[in-house]
């Protein structure tokens, strides 16, 4: 069975709404996917499969080299384009562009402009328009300095279908909204790790071990500062216990 490279991106933002003296406060996105496919209802993070054309795209990114990337994630070469494609899967999947100009984050201004970016994120999904066009056409580069590697995981050989994938952790981008992309996903919303995982635990969501491993990972921490210093740095996780390789994760 052929092995696909995809990459996911976990956006997490401080909990909203939450009293500051509890513990947690973090919040992350996650969508529902359709009822079709090889993985049904799933709950997850925004991603999906590497494609052909989010390579050579290091001359539209900041903060990062493809050397760079290939040596975090122990590859001969082509590192980059996992970023490239978590920042691409997030923007079609969840409305949210880790992009920006001169070192300063991308926010609608207004309505109109907020509107235009819909569009594009829509006709990137759909394939009538290409990440490269849509950034020159806006003046941006992919913040992807600002994507943290997370982890990586491989699909077991007993998976209906199998993917080799690698995790990142970006915070939300400020001045922008999450919304799930209807046509992609079943539904979308802002929960914290704890509360995803007790969905999981009483039945209502169905997640797989990547998943929940990296919800417990992300419950650990207490606030979002703490959480991206952490993972920037390469302290979030120990060593892969076995149970979690029987499941596919692979060392970091």
């Amino acid at each position: 069975m052929r092995i696909r490279k995809a990459a996911t991106l976990v956006v997490a933002r401080a909990a909203v709404g939450r009293p500051k003296c509890e513990s947690e406060g973090v919040e992350v996105f996650m969508v529902r996917r359709p009822a079709r496919g090889a993985f049904p209802n799933l709950h997850v993070f925004p991603g999906g499969k590497v494609d052909a054309a989010d390579d050579g795209l290091a001359p539209l990114c900041d903060g990062r080299t493809d050397a760079d990337a290939s040596t975090t994630l122990r590859l001969a070469g082509g590192g980059l384009r996992y970023w490239v494609a978590a920042i691409r899967e997030c923007f079609e999947e969840c409305g949210l562009l880790l992009a920006g100009r001169a070192g300063r984050l991308f926010q609608p201004q207004d309505h109109n402009e907020a509107a235009r970016f819909d569009r594009y994120r829509h006709e990137l999904a759909a394939g009538a328009l290409t990440l490269p066009a849509l950034l020159r056409r806006e003046g941006l580069r992919l913040a992807t300095d600002r994507v943290h590697y997370f982890s990586h995981w491989i699909t077991p050989e007993t998976a209906p279908a199998r993917f080799d994938t690698r995790f990142f952790l970006a915070q939300s981008p400020p001045g922008q909204r999450a919304s799930a992309d209807s046509r992609e996903t079943r539904s979308g919303e802002w929960v914290t790790p704890r509360q995803a995982l007790a969905n999981h635990e009483a039945g209502a969501w169905q997640m797989i071990h990547p998943t929940l491993s990296t919800l417990c990972a992300v419950a650990r921490f207490a606030n979002l500062e703490q959480l991206l210093g952490e993972v920037a740095a390469g302290r979030h996780f120990g060593a892969v216990a076995a149970g979690l390789r029987a499941q596919g994760q692979q060392p970091t």
